[in-house]
């Protein structure tokens, strides 16, 4: 029961939170940013937000800062509309998820164009003995 309950309340943090973030915060560092997750612990008093960032490095980086230096005030806004006793505290954490699938993807693609160059080599190759190269049981009229 209490993971239903943090499942409802993770939710509904991350909903008020990318709606609060879409009216905008007034701080210019903030870029495209995107909740991506947010997990909250079992006894609902810590929330992690995880997010991603449309943009370069260094744009993630200044929304970080902008995050979480906006960090009461969206804590505040927040707890106003949850309707709780406490309102959960909030971590930022940049979600890499997106870079690390196209990190993946690279890999996937080399690793196929490296299977496709080993199928081509084995088209055209031999055996170096006998096709088949394993000792088999002798017959039973061999031995009479």
């Amino acid at each position: 029961m209490a993971s239903e309950r943090q499942a409802r309340l993770a939710d509904r943090i991350r909903v008020l939170l990318a709606e609060r973030l879409e009216k905008g915060l007034r701080d210019p560092r903030l870029g495209f940013v995107t909740i991506t997750d947010v997990r909250v612990t079992g006894d609902l008093q810590h929330a992690s937000v995880f997010y991603t960032v449309l943009g370069t490095e260094e744009e993630r980086i200044a929304s970080g800062e902008a995050l979480a230096s906006a960090t009461g005030m969206l804590r505040s806004a927040i707890g106003r509309q949850l309707g709780v006793r406490l309102t959960p505290t909030l971590e930022f954490i940049h979600d890499a998820l997106p870079e690390n699938a196209g990190h993946i993807a690279e890999l996937l693609r080399e690793a196929r164009e490296r299977d496709e160059a080993v199928a081509g080599l084995a088209a055209g190759a031999t055996y170096a003995g006998e096709a088949d190269p394993y000792v088999k049981p002798r017959e039973a009229d061999e031995d009479e």
